[in-house]
């Protein structure tokens, strides 16, 4: 089997067997995430019946099959889905990152758009998808749905009298307002024409099954993408209240402000909510997440011979302050094997953030592996290795990075203090003055958020 991590073998070379087991579990994780693995996994056709995680479909009273959707994964999720049904589908609309590996697609249109700036480009992309969807909305019909990570940006549809322009300096408002990004979804969902269950109640009656690989920690679904086929809980009112509770009512374009005022006054509709009867006829899965992932590699770990600890698939907070810990997480077991007897592997999973106060090159898995140095730097048989399943680990070209007493000894060597590097949030200098460390992969084409693992051997 060939290696999803580019330079694996090179890595390996320069380190213990802790090192090749920890990119082993981070290679198995990535292909836990890889869409089209997924989607076949969960798609599934015997004789006339389509099998979607326990769901059965009787295909005979099918008259027709369309797919549409958007995301960084949706171009591959698609080929899966052209694969399993064939010449069953009859079209299908999906909009991809522009610049991205394109699949092959017999009966599936790919449509490049812009991301994460959201453009004309999708806008125009998202008008085809809502057209295809009401031109063949009825009770034989299956509408399948693909969404994932980046959805959102790719599939801008603005609420009439609203432009995309309005919409993405209301963004850039609530951002620099400091509102959560639940918050901000709140808001955004309420001035969609597409997202917030709206993509679900235009396919109505179709039946509709979606299909999504989850980038949201906790996988709530309707955060995923902004939610276009899943009830929407939040109101109007619940958008006015943020937007006054940022002070923005006179900042935000007139526009998205008579908008909402309109919403909250009943005379626009809201989106479709928790309990409405179109999702009668709407069926959300999973098909590929963090958590799936993290379940995946603990198997592997334990077929060789570790003992794995799940520690978590919602790791957030301040990339360099979660590396502190999860290194004294290595030092207790290390020392005193607690939680877990040696030799075990910790797997942690979800989406951690950097506060850029300097100047320097990197990302949030670099400076997460970065913020461990010192606790690990005294401890031998011990890897911690980061990275972004999307392969791109914030402005540069790895997905991460690793750190052992390989890299600490040659850090010493060369005299690199980390704290200086921290400083300058440039912890892809630091490994790349050490020729050793920097973990690539290259685009993958999936995004279940940043997949940690830490091996600690017998001492």
């Amino acid at each position: 089997m060939s290696h999803v991590i580019r330079n694996f073998e090179e890595l390996v070379s320069k380190g213990g067997s802790g090192r090749e087991v920890a990119l082993k579990l981070l290679e198995e994780g990535l292909r836990a995430a890889d869409p089209q693995i997924a989607v076949k996994r969960s798609l599934v056709v015997e004789g006339d019946n389509l099998l979607v995680r326990g769901i059965r479909l009787d295909l005979s009273k099918i008259g027709r099959i369309i797919v549409v959707g958007a995301g960084k994964a949706s171009g591959f999720m698609a080929k899966a889905v052209e694969e399993v049904l064939d010449d069953r589908i009859n079209e299908g609309f999906v909009i991809v990152p522009k610049g991205s590996p394109l699949p092959h697609l017999k009966k599936v249109k790919l449509w490049e758009a812009d991301h994460p700036i959201p453009s004309e480009r999708g806008v125009e992309g998202a008008k085809k998808i809502t057209r295809l969807v009401r031109e063949v909305a009825g009770n034989d019909t299956l509408i399948i749905t693909l969404i994932s990570g980046g959805g959102s940006a790719l599939m801008p549809l603005p609420a009439e009298g609203i432009s995309l322009e309005d919409k993405k300096e209301l963004t850039r408002l609530l951002l620099k307002s400091g509102a959560s990004i639940d918050e901000i979804n709140v808001v955004r969902k309420h001035v969609s024409a597409i997202k917030g269950g709206r993509l679900a109640k235009l396919a109505y009656p179709s039946r509709l099954i979606s299909l999504i690989v989850s980038d949201v920690v906790g996988d709530r679904l309707d955060l995923i993408a902004s939610g276009p086929t899943s009830p929407d809980p939040s109101t109007f009112s619940d958008a006015l209240n943020i937007i006054k509770r940022y002070g923005l009512e006179n900042k935000v374009p007139p526009s998205i402000l008579n908008y909402i005022l309109r919403g909250v006054r009943g005379e626009v509709p809201e989106s479709p909510k928790p309990g409405d009867s179109i999702f009668n006829k709407v069926n959300n899965v999973i098909v590929a997440s963090n958590r799936l992932s993290l379940t995946a590699m603990k198997e592997v770990a334990e077929r060789l011979g570790y003992r794995a600890l799940f520690l978590t698939s919602y790791m957030e907070g301040e990339a360099r302050h979660v590396g502190r810990f999860l290194s004294s997480i290595c030092k207790e077991i290390y020392y005193n094997d607690v939680p877990v007897r040696k030799p075990a592997v910790i797997l942690a999973g979800g989406e951690t953030t950097v506060t850029v106060i300097g100047r320097g090159k990197g990302g949030r898995n670099q400076e997460l592996v970065l913020g461990a140095f010192k606790g690990l730097s005294d401890l031998r048989n011990v890897v911690l290795a980061s990275i972004g399943s999307d392969g791109i680990d914030g402005v540069t070209d790895a997905a991460g990075a690793l750190l052992d007493e390989n890299v600490v000894r040659k850090a010493k060597e060369l005299r690199l203090d980390p704290d200086t590097f921290l400083a300058d949030n440039d912890s892809y200098t630091f490994f790349r003055k050490i020729g050793d460390g920097l973990i690539y992969t290259g685009y993958t084409g999936t995004n279940v958020n940043d997949l940690t693992v830490a091996c600690i051997g017998t001492t």
